[in-house]
């Protein structure tokens, strides 16, 4: 293995590393509220909205997420009412439809760890601060929240990983994103060893600083 080639990529791989976060973040927030949307339909079970996102819950966490990609990033494109509406100047651009499929993707299992949050409260407690008077909102922010967040946390440093790693198949719609850059150093010098190892180390890195940060937010809501 050449090491001065491999660690002259590294300065190459920081103009796709914001591309990379930009897509993390973007994709988790998306994530973040339209789970809690999914988790509130599970839970309260109404007709016909409830079945819809068990569904939508299936789908996506029954397909891969490279299908999903694709399908939003090279089928959408087929339907003349999707290239005649108001989204289309965002669906044509690689780095949206990334952030929508892996948002979209993220909801799903979002929205599951929310929900085995919630039913990991015991029903006990909420009975009895609603026998103390305590209105939904109060005993949601005093009881439910807390003890569902740390119950879900867990769980949900994992999505975060997940879904960084995921951030790796922006690379086959064109992002130049880390892996996009290995891709494109490797194919420059022939070296797909050195390249995509730089990317690996980058990535774990990545990995590690959100491994750490979640720990010491478990640490401290323990």
């Amino acid at each position: 293995m050449n090491w001065e080639l491999l660690l002259s990529f590294i300065p190459k791989f920081l103009a796709g590393l914001p591309v990379t976060l930009s897509i993390l973040i973007c994709s988790l927030a998306i994530g973040l509220v339209f789970g809690a949307l999914l988790c509130w339909a599970r839970m309260r079970r109404v007709p016909g909205v409830a079945q819809a996102a068990d569904f939508y819950v299936l789908f996506f966490r029954g397909t891969p997420l490279l299908v999903q990609l694709f399908a939003i990033y090279y089928g959408l494109g087929q339907f003349e009412v999707v290239r005649s509406s108001f989204a289309w100047p965002l669906l044509r651009e690689a780095w949206f439809c990334a952030v929508l499929a892996l948002g979209l993707n993220s909801a799903a299992f979002t929205s599951e760890i929310m929900r085995g949050g919630i039913l990991g409260v015991e029903r006990g407690q909420i009975e009895a601060a609603e026998a103390y008077g305590f209105s939904w909102p109060q005993i949601a922010r005093l009881i439910l929240g807390p003890q569902a967040l740390r119950v879900a946390l867990p769980a949900y440093s994992n999505e975060t990983i997940l879904m960084l790693k995921g951030t790796a198949l922006a690379s086959t719609i064109s992002i130049m994103d880390l892996t996009g850059i290995a891709r494109k150093l490797s194919s420059l010098h022939f070296a797909p060893f050195e390249s995509f190892i730089a990317a690996g180390v980058i990535y774990l890195a990545l990995a590690m600083i959100l491994t750490l940060s979640y720990s010491a937010i478990e640490r401290r809501l323990a």
